[in-house]
């Protein structure tokens, strides 16, 4: 009787992936063009961006200096989060360097047991993000043609990723280990956070030279694999819409979005969306509906992420422990939470920055066009900004929770005493 699902579950699988061959077989040229497109974004955009964080973040592992920030972020993440202080350095790289370099660098923390399973949970949960540049740049200027809904955009978007970790903080509570209370104050963190590098870069102990060579070579599979990733979904969304599939898909979405009061002809794009974060996001913003909801609905996409980016974080999780399925929950969190935050910030940045007006042109794919070489140079050295601001950000927070839990124990001492 158990083996029954996996039966049925397995014919499905097989005669959907037969269906799939057949339409792209009969649709070959679309998926030729789909592939092209996919390629030449991967290659002008994503390749170029993501090549230098993930090797950088091997060498830095390497060194100790990820065990270094995380005993000075402890006191921080620890109360607010319920991970450890590494954790802040995936949070900052994931904002910095956007998708899948959370689950990148999550994987290899859980593979050197710099966290546990439980605490790879919560930090895949909530460190998952957009990069601001995708934010402002590719959404609020290049799909809507007005700056200032980036304001809008990364209000909503990140605030809601915090909301997320305040969530899952309570997640898996039960497998917690008693905690240290060394950890969480400052008295003597800088000693401890040097041994703590000194110890990381003993426990390595490679060569730098072999550092960089496997940081190399993995980041270029890594990358593949996004590449790979990003192409099958382009092909099968291009091959679903031409076959006339995708209607099939819309009727759930239709029913919900008639519920909740939006626009019909934002229902493609939420499909679209479901599987592709950039390909939906583009619909959404070309779609014939209020900008409101238009705003709502791609932060729950930007926020959900698409299947496309899902497939990847679970192809980086594989050799690990990490379940998948308490990211899909929080990725459904982060949607609906990205949406209530869109409705919530967009009157005021409205009346602070003016009325939200949409210039009067059509042809809005910045996500199909590539930048410039200039522009990546400056998208680099702002990605590089937002990283240390995030990084000096988080340590103003540890030293304003440490510089409130020592009132507290101030206060407590001359109360009782």
């Amino acid at each position: 009787m158990d083996q029954e699902p996996k039966r049925v579950a397995t014919v499905i699988t097989g005669f959907t992936m037969l269906l799939l061959t057949i339409a792209l077989i009969v649709f070959s040229e679309h998926g030729y063009h789909a592939t092209v497109d996919a390629l030449k974004l991967f290659f002008e955009v994503v390749f170029p961006s993501l090549l230098p964080f993930f090797i950088l973040s091997d060498v830095l592992l390497s060194t100790g200096m990820v065990h270094y920030l995380g005993v000075y972020f402890e006191p921080l993440m620890r109360p607010l989060f319920n991970v450890p202080g590494v954790g802040s350095f995936v949070f900052s790289m994931g904002l910095a360097a956007g998708y899948p370099m959370d689950a990148v660098l999550t994987a290899k923390f859980r593979r050197q047991e710099l966290c546990t399973k439980v605490e790879g949970e919560r930090l895949l949960a909530f460190s998952n993000s957009a990069d601001p540049l995708f934010l402002f740049g590719a959404v609020a200027v290049g799909l809507f043609g007005q700056p200032d809904l980036g304001a809008v955009l990364a209000l909503a978007h990140y605030t809601s990723v915090i909301m997320v970790g305040l969530t899952y903080r309570f997640y898996g509570r039960r497998h917690d280990k008693p905690i240290s209370e060394e950890g969480i104050v400052l008295r003597g963190i800088h000693k401890r956070a040097l041994d703590a590098m000194i110890r990381g870069r003993k426990e390595d102990g490679r060569p730098y030279g072999q550092v960089i060579n496997e940081a190399i070579s993995e980041s270029m599979s890594t990358l593949f694999m996004i590449m790979s990733f990003m192409v099958l979904f382009a092909v099968l969304l291009r091959v679903l819409t031409q076959s006339g599939l995708m209607v099939i898909l819309t009727t759930p979405f239709q029913a919900l979005f008639h519920l909740l009061g939006l626009s019909p002809n934002l229902v493609p794009a939420a499909v679209q969306g479901f599987f592709e974060i950039d390909l939906g996001s583009a619909a959404a913003a070309h779609a014939q509906a209020p900008l409101l909801q238009q705003l709502i609905l791609v932060s729950a996409i930007v926020a959900w992420s698409g299947l496309s980016v899902h497939g990847q974080v679970a192809s980086v999780l594989a050799d690990t422990d990490i379940s998948m399925k308490p990211y899909f929950f929080a990725r459904f969190l982060h949607a609906v939470y990205a949406g209530i935050m869109t409705m919530v910030f967009f009157k005021p940045v409205e009346a602070t920055l003016g009325q939200f007006t949409l210039p009067a042109f059509a042809d809005r794919d910045f996500l199909i066009m590539a930048p410039t070489a200039p522009t990546m140079i400056d998208a680099f050295h702002v990605t590089i900004l937002v990283m240390m601001v995030t990084l000096s950000s988080l340590l103003l927070g540890v030293i304003m929770v440490s510089l409130l839990r020592f009132l507290r124990l101030k206060w407590l001492t001359m109360r009782f005493h």
